[in-house]
C-alpha cells in the first residue's frame, strides 16, 4: 500500500468509526451489504453525521458559521479529491467515484440549513425538509449500489 491509498483507508476507517459510535443500527444495516459497499456507506454516513452534529450538537457555537465552513470544505474536497479533513476525504472519494450527484449534496445541506432555524414548515416545505434530509442519502447509497450504471440509477431512482 503506498502513501496515498494508506491516506485514503485511514480516511474510510475513521467514517466506519463515526458510524460505529453513532448508529448502531445503521452499523448493523450495514453488515448485511456485500463487504464491497461497507466502506463506501461508511463514508456517506460519516458525511451526513457530521453535517448533522453541526445543527444537533454545538449549541454554543456559530452554527451557520460552521456550516457553511462545512459545505466550502465538501464542495473543495470534491472538486481537488483531496481533504486533511478525514470525514470529507472520504466523502469526496466515493462522491467521485460513484458518480455521486452535487443536488443530491446541496439539496443535503440545503435541509442542514433549515434546521438552523427550525420552524413548523408547511406542506410543501417539509417535503422539502424531508427529501434533503433522508431521501436523497438513500439516493447516495443507491448510486453506490448501481456501481456506475446510471440506467440502473434511473430505473430505481
Amino acid at each position: 500500500m503506498n502513501a496515498i491509498e494508506l491516506f485514503d483507508q485511514t480516511t474510510l476507517e475513521c467514517s466506519k468509526l463515526i458510524t460505529q459510535r453513532y448508529s448502531t443500527s445503521f452499523t448493523l444495516g450495514i453488515k448485511t451489504l456485500d463487504k464491497k459497499f461497507h466502506l463506501p456507506i461508511y463514508a456517506i454516513y460519516g458525511f451526513v453525521r457530521y453535517a448533522d452534529e453541526i445543527v444537533d450538537t454545538f449549541h454554543d457555537k456559530d452554527k451557520q458559521a460552521l456550516l457553511d465552513r462545512f459545505k466550502k470544505d465538501t464542495y473543495d474536497a470534491i472538486d481537488t479529491g483531496i481533504s486533511l479533513n478525514p470525514v470529507l476525504h472520504a466523502f469526496q472519494l466515493m462522491v467521485n467515484k460513484y458518480q455521486i450527484d452535487k443536488d443530491l449534496i446541496e439539496a443535503f445541506l440545503h435541509s442542514m440549513e433549515m434546521d438552523l432555524d427550525f420552524k413548523t414548515y408547511n406542506d410543501s416545505k417539509y417535503h422539502e425538509y424531508i427529501y434533503g434530509s433522508a431521501e436523497v442519502v438513500g439516493l447516495m447509497c443507491l448510486k453506490v449500489f448501481c456501481e456506475g450504471d446510471q440506467a440502473m440509477y434511473e430505473r430505481l431512482r
